[in-house]
């Protein structure tokens, strides 16, 4: 794994690209209602990224049903946002993964890099990762799917590891997916990051 993805632009477009094909999936399947979902976008304030990303990139897709009576939102799965956290998910799976085991040094670092990310901040993504996501059904259907099973203990680079895939960011990218279920407003409430 990386550190360098966190400022990587390009790394920032894949996920977008992902995020637009999971819009682009719940857009055709429409409203349970049977109305055509129109474009609802919201923008986020997500903060770790690099100065030079697209004016897409902080929104988030979702849709409104056209039909008066029913206005249901649908947000399709995302990639870009781990939920409600202000980072993006990029930047809580890197850092929570990169600082297994790290030094006080090495932590530092990646703290900056995601910018100025507070210690207290990486603690409570982490205690997410081993404490709140493995309680999901989500966690639990992923750690019957894969081999050997996800260690909870060393999430969120346990399920990194598992990720076939030769280059890292299409390592990161293939775990965003995996957990993007999570981001949208079927999973509980109490599943979602804080």
């Amino acid at each position: 794994m990386s550190h360098r993805m966190l400022r990587d632009a390009r790394t920032y477009g894949v996920l977008l690209r992902i995020d637009e094909e999971f819009a682009a999936a719940t857009r055709a399947a429409g409203c349970p209602c049977g109305g055509h979902l129109h474009s609802a976008r919201y923008p986020r304030k997500p903060r770790g990224g690099p100065a030079d990303l697209p004016a897409e990139s902080p929104k988030r897709l979702s849709f409104c049903c056209e039909r008066e009576g029913c206005r249901r939102r649908a947000t399709p799965p995302s990639v870009r946002f781990l939920g409600r956290r202000v980072y993006f998910g990029l930047v809580v799976v890197l850092i929570c993964a990169l600082t297994q085991g790290a030094t006080s040094k090495r932590v530092a670092r990646l703290r900056q890099l995601a910018g100025d990310v507070s210690a207290r901040t990486v603690e409570r993504w982490r205690g997410w990762w081993r404490e709140v996501f493995p309680a999901t059904p989500l966690f639990r259907e992923l750690r019957g799917r894969l081999q050997p099973p996800v260690a909870i203990e060393d999430l969120p680079q346990s399920l990194l590891d598992r990720v076939n895939a030769a280059e890292p960011c299409d390592r990161v990218v293939g775990a965003l997916r995996l957990v993007s279920p999570i981001t949208t407003s079927s999973a509980s409430l109490a599943a979602q990051p804080s």
